[in-house]
């Protein structure tokens, strides 16, 4: 066993936590620390990540402090505009239509996008029977509960219902979802866990378990050009997440499922200048990379591996229906119209809205990073969305 030749940020200008928080915070890292110790040995990032964020009343998603937002650590495109959700109720229309009244989010937040989305279809006379939220975190549950109180077809689920048709929903899911961090040896490639070292967290390398060799050969193309010391993430729980969806989406009549994150195909992602991976964390609106400041009181991601996850889904049974920006598939669905539904000579209410619009379309903001992937079942995509496509980039 060996220390990773990499090391976490050794000081940082952050804002203090309360009391409380903090004390959440140090009963979460001696809650850890008790599981490495019984396990005599590193546990993995994915299951150190997995505790971080989701540990039962302690876990960033789990416990009860502001996620998003002013007073959070980050803010969505939901958050910032509901020409994002409108946009987007106007894609699931057109998708419902071929299927069921029906839509599932996961990850609803704080229960915004749902609000957004409902709000434009009744307003298009577009009927919604159902629209369920799978959503781990108790915090946000209540908060969606109360956001949501006017839209009685809202449910809350706590799992994948066995079989689904409709619409699925997920923004900014699958990048939260804990990733196996590997590097690349002369020994081959070599698993970075997490140990403890004078009662603090430390990378340490251990053998990589026959699964996850085998994941990282299905998911790293050209593994062998990478330089010594390449450090990458592998991401075993969503394509779990996809396997599952589509196990759900098959047994259904008819669906599709878009889902919106930041990340790159892999021919994108496993590249020499990347050579440290993709994860972040996020912390009161500040990004930083060490996933061991403060567990359980910031964020940690990883990039999502879209070509890792469309093969996932099609060898589960869903057909891949559209890959493409953010930008060009909020554009090819219709934000620019939505915007216009504000006069443009009425400056004070217009330009605040344009410029938020250009947030979500600018290739320089979260225009070109954050891509959509869709994926169903006895679905066809609406030929609009045909002339920005990517698919086959993945």
């Amino acid at each position: 066993m060996r220390y990773a030749n990499f090391n976490t940020m050794s000081s940082m200008t952050l804002p203090e936590p309360s009391p409380d928080a903090l004390l959440a915070s140090q009963a979460l890292h001696q809650l850890i620390a008790n599981e490495i110790e019984a396990q005599c040995g590193p546990i993995s990032f994915a299951r150190y990540m997995e505790l971080a964020l989701y540990a039962p009343q302690l876990g960033y998603y789990s416990g009860g402090s502001a996620k998003l937002g002013k007073d959070g650590d980050f803010t969505t495109a939901p958050e910032i505009t509901p020409l994002f959700g409108a946009t987007l109720a106007h894609a699931a229309a057109d998708l419902m239509a071929q299927s069921v009244p029906q839509l599932l989010e996961f990850g609803a937040g704080t229960g915004k996008l749902a609000h957004d989305i409902l709000s434009e279809l009744a307003a298009s006379g577009v009927i919604v029977e159902r629209y369920a939220i799978v959503e781990l975190s108790g915090e946000l549950r209540a908060r969606q509960e109360q956001a949501l109180r006017d839209f009685p077809q809202v449910v809350w689920l706590d799992q994948f219902p066995a079989a689904f048709s409709g619409v699925v929903i997920g923004n900014e899911v699958l990048d939260a979802m804990p990733v196996h961090l590997v590097q690349k040896t002369a020994d081959g490639w070599r698993e970075v866990g997490v140990g403890m070292s004078a009662q603090q967290f430390v990378f340490l390398e251990q053998d990589c378990p026959p699964a996850l060799l085998q994941q990282i050969h299905r998911q790293i193309p050209d593994a062998d050009v990478l330089p010594l010391g390449y450090l990458t993430e592998v991401h075993v729980t969503a394509a779990g997440f996809m396997r599952s969806l589509a196990q759900t989406l098959c047994a259904g009549d008819g669906a599709a499922a878009i889902l919106i994150d930041y990340g790159f195909p892999a021919h994108e992602y496993y590249v020499k200048q990347r050579s440290q991976g993709t994860l972040m964390c996020h912390y009161r609106h500040r990004s930083h990379i060490d996933p061991f400041y403060l567990p359980g009181l910031q964020d940690i991601t990883a990039h999502v591996d879209f070509t890792a996850m469309a093969q996932v889904a099609v060898e589960g049974g869903l057909a891949l229906l559209g890959y493409t920006s953010q930008a060009a598939f909020l554009l090819d669905a219709g934000i620019g119209d939505l915007l216009l539904r504000t006069d443009p000579a009425d400056a004070m209410r217009y330009l605040p809205q344009a410029n938020v619009v250009q947030k979500l379309l600018s290739p320089a903001e979260m225009g070109e990073l954050f891509k959509v992937l869709i994926v169903g079942r006895n679905i066809d995509f609406p030929e609009k969305f045909a002339r920005n496509d990517r698919c086959h980039r993945l």
